[in-house]
C-alpha cells in the first residue's frame, strides 16, 4: 500500500549533493525538475522535483485497470471450462492409450507365432495397427498441450489476484481526497520555490519538439504572469507581413491544433521578438521602432510608445535578420526590451519597461554587436546572448543588470533543426520556448540559486 501511495502522491524531493557541484541530477523518468540550488558558499546543489500531473489522472488509469481486470476474469473463466473439458477428454485419451500399447504387445506375440495364423487374417491386424501407430505421437502431444493448459491456467489465476489486489489499494482512495493532496503539494512546492532566489545560468538540455507547423520564422509563447490553471498558448507565424494571433486553451490543444480564438491585431509585426506579459501582447510594430501593447481581454491597443534611438527594419537584427532589430522579453524581474543603437555604435542596449506604459525605466549600454548575436533571452536580470542562430550556437555572453557587468560564457544549445529565430525564456514554466526552422521546440534550463532562509527575509 505504501508503495502505492509514493506514487499516487506527489512529494518533493531535495537532492542535496555536498562538494560536487558539477554533479548532474537526472529525476526518473515521470518526474519533472523544477529548480536547482546551491547554498551562499556554492558547496551544495539542490534539485526540486515533482511528479508530472498526469500520474494523478485517477479516473482513466482506474478505468483501464477495472477493464484489464473484466478481460482477465473473462479469460481465466474460458480457460476454466477449457481445463474441464480438456481433463475429460485426457481421461479418455489415457484410457485409449493403454489399449492401444496393449494391442500392439498383443500383437507382437502374435506375429511372433504368425505360423499358425492364416494368412488373410494377420494381414488384415496387421493393416489395422498400421492405422492406428501414427496416433501415438498425436497423442503424446496431446498430452503435452493439456499440462500447458494448467499452467496457463495457473498463471491466469495468479494475474486475477494481482489485479484485485491494485484495485481494492486505489480504491482505498477517494478521487476527491486524492486531489486536495495534489492541490496542497502543489502550495507545499510553489512555498518552496519562493525560498530560491533567481539564479545564474549553467545549462541548457534539450530541445522536447512539441509541434512542426508554420514557416521557417516564427513565435509561440505562454503568459508567465498567468494563474496556476491558465496553460494558453499564443502562436504568431511568419516574422512580416502578419497580424494574426492564433490562441489555444492549452499545450494538448496546440498540438492537436484546435485554435480556441483568433485575434486581428491593429498593426502588423516585425520580428519574431514578442511576448505575452500578464494577459497583454508586447510586439514591435512594423517598419517602426514603436512598441505596441495589446490586450487580449478588451482586444483593443492599450499603449503603444517609441524606443528612443532604437534601430529598426533590418538595421540592427539578429544574425538570422528578419526585422529583429528590437526583441521584447520578460523574466523575474518585469519587462524589458534588448535593441541597438547608433549612440551605442550598434551595441546591445538593454531597457526595462514599465509594463503598463511602456516607459522605459533604466537602460544598460552592453559592448555587444546586435548584429553578431544570434539570440538572447533574460534570466533573473541577466541578459544571455548566443553566437549564432545556426547549428553550433551557443551562450556566449552574458551581462547582468545587477551589476552592470559582463561575462563570457560557454552554453551549449542544441540547434536540432538548423536554424533559430526566436529564443525567450518564461520563468513560470523555467524553460526556453524556440523556434526552431519551422519546429516548436522547448529547452530545459538549469540555474544555481542561492537559498534564502527566514533569518534572511
Amino acid at each position: 500500500m505504501r508503495a502505492l501511495c509514493s506514487v499516487l502522491e506527489p512529494v518533493l524531493l531535495v537532492i542535496l549533493f555536498g562538494y560536487y557541484p558539477s554533479m548532474t541530477i537526472g529525476p526518473k523518468e515521470g518526474w519533472q525538475v523544477y529548480s536547482s540550488a546551491q547554498d551562499a558558499d556554492g558547496r551544495c546543489i539542490c534539485t526540486v522535483v515533482a511528479p508530472e500531473q498526469n500520474l494523478c489522472s485517477r479516473d482513466a488509469k482506474g478505468r483501464q485497470l477495472r477493464q484489464l481486470l473484466e478481460k482477465v476474469q473473462n479469460m481465466s473463466q474460458s480457460i476454466e471450462v477449457l481445463n474441464l473439458r480438456t481433463q475429460r477428454d485426457f481421461q479418455y485419451v489415457m484410457k485409449m492409450e493403454n489399449q492401444m500399447k496393449g494391442l500392439r504387445s498383443k500383437f507382437r506375440q502374435i506375429e511372433a507365432d504368425r505360423k499358425t495364423l492364416m494368412t488373410r487374417n494377420f494381414q488384415e491386424l496387421k493393416e489395422k495397427m498400421d492405422e492406428l501407430q501414427p496416433l501415438i505421437p498425436v497423442l503424446e502431444q496431446y498430452k503435452m498441450d493439456a499440462k500447458l493448459i494448467s499452467q496457463f491456467k495457473e498463471e491466469i489465476r495468479n494475474l486475477s489476484a494481482a489485479l484485485i489486489g491494485i484495485q481494492e489499494e486505489i480504491g482505498a482512495y477517494d478521487y476527491e481526497e486524492l486531489h486536495q493532496r495534489v492541490l496542497g503539494l502543489e502550495t507545499r512546492l510553489r512555498n518552496c520555490m519562493s525560498k530560491l532566489t533567481c539564479g545564474k545560468l549553467m545549462q541548457i538540455t534539450g530541445p522536447v519538439t512539441i509541434k512542426t507547423s508554420g514557416t521557417r520564422f516564427g513565435a509561440w509563447m505562454t503568459d508567465p504572469q498567468a494563474s496556476l490553471g491558465n496553460n494558453k498558448v499564443w502562436y504568431m507565424d511568419s516574422y512580416t507581413n502578419n497580424k494574426i494571433v492564433r490562441e489555444f486553451k492549452s499545450m494538448d490543444d496546440f498540438v492537436s491544433g484546435v485554435e480556441s480564438r483568433t485575434y486581428n491585431l491593429p498593426f502588423k509585426w516585425a520580428g519574431t521578438n514578442h511576448v505575452v506579459y500578464n494577459g497583454s501582447l508586447y510586439y514591435n510594430k512594423y517598419q517602426s521602432n514603436i512598441i505596441v501593447k495589446y490586450g487580449f481581454d478588451t482586444g483593443r491597443i492599450l499603449a503603444q510608445r517609441a524606443l528612443e534611438y532604437a534601430g529598426f527594419h533590418n538595421v540592427y537584427p539578429y544574425t538570422w535578420g528578419g526585422f529583429s532589430d528590437i526583441d521584447l522579453m520578460a523574466d523575474e524581474l518585469g519587462l524589458w526590451a534588448v535593441y541597438a543603437t547608433n549612440q551605442n555604435a550598434g551595441n546591445i542596449v538593454i531597457s526595462q519597461l514599465d509594463p503598463q506604459t511602456l516607459e522605459v525605466l533604466k537602460t544598460w549600454n552592453t559592448e555587444y554587436s546586435k548584429r553578431n548575436a544570434g539570440e538572447s533571452f533574460m534570466i533573473c536580470g541577466t541578459l544571455y546572448i548566443t553566437n549564432s542562430h545556426l547549428t553550433g550556437a551557443k551562450v556566449y555572453y552574458a551581462y547582468s543588470t545587477k551589476t552592470s557587468t559582463y561575462e563570457y560564457t560557454d552554453i551549449p544549445i542544441h540547434n536540432q533543426y538548423f536554424h533559430m529565430s526566436m529564443l525567450d525564456y518564461n520563468a513560470r514554466d523555467r524553460s526556453l520556448y524556440a523556434w526552431n526552422n519551422g519546429h516548436q521546440v522547448l529547452f530545459n534550463v538549469t540555474l544555481f540559486h542561492i537559498i534564502k532562509t527566514d533569518d534572511d527575509s
